[in-house]
This record gives structure tokens, sequence and C-alpha cells, in this order.
């Protein structure tokens, strides 16, 4: 059995973790916060960033007042202006940095593996944790390769897994696009029809056709 979703979340700024949501094995929905970095410094930079954007905003609007009233050319309202569009690409940046502070689940699912503990310093890019989607699970299995006469899509069976000595329900959602001709086999995914929470991935077993 294998996740149809699953990811190792890294780290996108350096920092101290500050918070760990969910400890190994611990289930967590989609859109919940995962881990936060410390962030005073970034937050504080994009609010200074903030900041300038409105005296650049209102640096402009007198600059156009005073060129109305023939005080100044258009040279220095252009680049007002420039200074305008730079503060806010400079809001835009802080923004976007801000937001890597904190890991949000993109599905719902289980912590695999933690990489890190709370109070950890990390860098850009190190792994924080492995999380996988027990939800939708998929079966990869080898057939041999004179199968493909008969086995498509949609096609039901039974896959008996090892470890719960139980039967599921399961149908083929999609067959490979080559034979090994090695083995004269080729992959062919399906997935489980229904939750089932004592299934967790890779769990083996068995497989049974039904309609052959």
């Amino acid at each position: 059995l294998t996740p149809r979703y699953q990811a190792v979340i890294s780290a996108e700024i350096a920092g101290k973790i500050t918070i760990l949501n969910f400890r190994e094995g611990e289930r967590f929905q989609n859109g919940k916060k995962l881990a936060e970095i410390k962030c005073a410094q970034h937050k504080a930079r994009y609010d200074k960033a903030n900041a300038e954007l409105t005296i650049t905003i209102r640096q402009h609007q007198a600059n156009l007042r005073l060129m109305e009233l023939k005080s100044i050319g258009s040279h220095e309202v252009d680049i007002a202006q420039a200074n305008v569009s730079k503060a806010r690409a400079d809001v835009a940046f802080w923004k976007d940095v801000k937001t890597k502070c904190v890991i949000i689940a993109p599905f719902s699912g289980r912590v695999a593996k933690l990489h890190v503990h709370e109070h950890e310093y990390v860098a850009e890019g190190d792994k924080l944790m492995k999380i996988v989607d027990d939800h939708n699970l998929e079966i990869e299995l080898l057939v041999p390769s004179d199968w493909q006469t008969w086995l498509k899509p949609g096609l039901g069976f039974n896959i008996n897994i090892d470890e719960t000595s139980k039967d599921y329900p399961a149908e083929v959602s999609m067959t490979g696009a080559q034979i090994d001709p090695v083995s004269q086999s080729f992959k062919v995914i399906g997935k489980i029809k229904g939750h089932f929470p004592e299934l967790l991935p890779g769990m083996s077993g068995s497989v049974i056709f039904l309609d052959r």
C-alpha cells in the first residue's frame, strides 16, 4: 500500500522552530498549522516596508499637487512614482517571506516522521517532517504482461492484507504504460474502496481479481 499524497516538508526560511503541533503518528487536517518558525525579524521588516510604502505614496501625492501648481516638473513626479513601485515590491517580498514562517498542511493525513524538535534552529531547505495521506491509499502490483488483454481501469478486485489478515475491496485505477521485458510484467495501480483506519502505508498482501 502506498499513500496517494505524501510530502517531505522543508523549511523555506532559516530560524528557530517555535511550534510543532503534531507528533509522529498524529493525524492532522488540511489547512491546519503543522509548524512555525520564529519570524520576529521578518515581521518587523514587513511592517517597516509597509510604513515606507505609506510615506512614498504620500510623497507622490504631494508631488502631483505641486506639479499642478507648477512648483515642480514631471521628473520629480516620475521619481516619486518609481519609489512607490519599489516600496510596493518590498512589501510584497516581505509579505511572502512572512508567510513562510508558518507551515500549513497541504492535505489531511498523519505525520510519518519528524526530523526536528521544538527550539532547534533550522537552515533554509532543512527537512522538518514527512507527512502522508492515509485516507487515499493506493495499491501497487506487478502482473503478467498477458493480463493486459483483460485487465482494465475500473475492474474490481479484493486484496488480502498480511498484517490484518482481512480482505478489502479495491479497483484498478490505471495500468502501466510499458512492459518490463525481463520479467514480462507491467505495473498496475489500484485504490482501496472506502476508508479503513487499520490500513497503513507499507502494508502488503495478495490480490484476487473478481471478474477475470
